[in-house]
């Protein structure tokens, strides 16, 4: 009988993380940032748990991680640690280690339950080629149809789900190259994203948003139905 793995010892503190994925760091997938991350809590010297078994992995929970492409001001993780440290030591020293558009802006001692269940809506800005007259009337037609059904590929295959039902609040700026989109978005499964309402919109009213529309996740955290808000989900 082969030996077991030695068990590790359980977390004593809990640390959970805000940061920015901002400029050509954008087209960075979710699996080269946590390698890169991995390496910078190594070289940090954050006195990271470990998981137990035959590879143990240093323990670090992803949430809610923004599409390959997108920017993001609002990415969120937590890690669990072998010994009680200062956060604010922590977010220098791993802020050095990140690559410059990995961007380290908060790092809180966590309260305890589930960061997942915290990120329940999105904000975005959505910057588009489109005139802004065009695009303000889009967004009206839009918001005045009860159903939009549009169609991905997933890991699944194809599929047709209502990106409408997903939308907590859009409406059209003034942008740097045409229209600036604002758009809320409630988290769901499948998850709706702010390309899923570009097609919506070509779908819904023609609008023509051009080839390379530049996503940014400003917020994500609890949503209050009452107002549309979506609060800081570390406070």
């Amino acid at each position: 009988m082969p030996d077991q793995p030695p068990q590790q010892a359980p977390p004593v503190q809990r640390l959970r993380i805000r940061y920015a994925k901002r400029g050509r760091l954008r087209f960075t997938s979710h699996r080269d940032f946590s390698r890169a991350f991995e390496r910078a809590v190594f070289r940090a010297r954050v006195p990271m748990a470990y998981s137990s078994g035959f590879n143990p992995h240093p323990r670090i929970s992803y949430a809610g991680a923004a599409p390959t492409g997108s920017a993001s001001e609002a990415e969120y993780l937590e890690i669990a640690l072998a010994e009680v440290v200062d956060p604010d030591r922590v977010a220098v020293e791993l802020g050095e280690a990140l690559p410059d558009g990995l961007d380290l802006v908060t790092v809180v001692v966590s309260p305890g339950g589930s960061l997942a269940d915290l990120l329940q809506a999105s904000r975005w800005q959505v910057d588009v080629a489109s005139p802004l007259a065009a695009s303000a009337a889009a967004v009206e037609q839009f918001l005045a149809t009860g159903s939009v059904p549009v169609q991905r590929m997933t890991k699944k295959g194809m599929r047709e789900f209502d990106c409408r039902a997903a939308v907590v609040s859009l409406s059209a700026e003034e942008g740097p190259a045409g229209t600036r989109l604002m758009v809320g978005l409630r988290h769901t499964v499948p998850a709706v994203r702010p390309d899923d309402v570009l097609t919506g919109l070509r779908s819904v009213a023609g609008l023509e948003t051009g080839e390379d529309p530049r996503l940014t996740r400003l917020a994500q955290g609890p949503l209050d139905e009452s107002t549309g808000e979506i609060r800081d989900p570390l406070t």
